[in-house]
């Protein structure tokens, strides 16, 4: 569904479409039963997304005994078709400095009046978690579920935690 047919309502969004205009759309998750080792069938007006692959776990008896498995080579892959020439970026997606290290994942987005939006970023561990508020102009290079900065780990260190309000 195209942004422009969305608007704030109250706390949520109001979408300017029918139920079957959504119907109608095609899907943008699918998933696909292969062998281990192959991936989804490319498509000229789709790219494939963030995957997500599925195994049946196996189990055996500690001891050894008992029969020989044969597991099945194949596994589920529940995927995301995302228009050619788009990028998706998802709440897990990793942060990169442009130094080169990984400084944790996408929490969401900052959305204000402009036309780009500030990345939260979630910091730190269990008991010492933060977020930090990477202003767009920041941003270097976005590639699925990757976004990568033009500052360096310890610029992005150097800035300050700032307490941001999450809606669900």
């Amino acid at each position: 569904m195209p942004v422009e047919r969305a608007s704030a309502a109250g706390d949520g969004v109001a979408l300017d479409c029918s139920i079957a205009d959504i119907e109608a759309l095609e899907p943008l998750q699918e998933s696909a039963y292969l062998r281990v080792g192959e991936f989804p069938v490319s498509d000229p007006d789709w790219a494939i997304g963030t995957q997500d692959v599925l195994a049946l776990p196996l189990y055996q008896e500690v001891d050894g005994m008992g029969s020989v498995i044969d597991p099945d080579p194949h596994v589920t892959v529940n995927y995301d078709r995302i228009p050619k020439h788009e990028v998706e970026i998802r709440r897990s997606s990793a942060v990169m400095s442009a130094d080169g290290h990984r400084l944790g994942h996408v929490d969401g987005f900052l959305v204000g009046s402009g036309e780009t939006a500030d990345i939260v970023l979630e910091r730190g561990h269990l008991w010492g978690r933060r977020e930090i508020v990477i202003p767009a102009a920041a941003v270097a290079r976005v590639e699925n579920d990757s976004v990568t900065l033009s500052v360096t780990k310890d610029e992005v260190e150097a800035l300050a935690a700032r307490r941001v309000h999450r809606w669900y």
